[in-house]
């Protein structure tokens, strides 16, 4: 896995630690430790979030401080991936 991949699993664990999270407030809105927890995990995904589009560009077409059509370059994901053998 290289550091490309890397970041992105890191990133996307932020994320889905951030929808959980949401989740439990739903039923525990007055709860101040996942609410600290909450916003922790955002900035680190928007840290890492910065990093990747520094490094890789943009993630998303909408990604603020990028030629909007940059997303577009090559490569395309499916570029970089491995043949499996079967």
């Amino acid at each position: 896995m290289d550091s490309r991949e890397k970041l992105l699993k890191r990133i996307a664990s932020y994320d889905f630690a951030i929808v959980e999270l949401n989740l439990f407030l739903d039923s525990h809105p007055n709860d101040k430790t996942a609410k600290l927890k909450i916003n922790e995990y955002i900035n680190k995904s928007n840290k890492l979030r910065h990093e990747f589009e520094i490094k890789y560009g943009p993630l998303v077409a909408t990604s603020k401080g990028t030629n909007q059509w940059t997303w577009i370059s090559n490569p395309w994901p499916w570029d970089n991936v491995e043949e499996v053998e079967e």
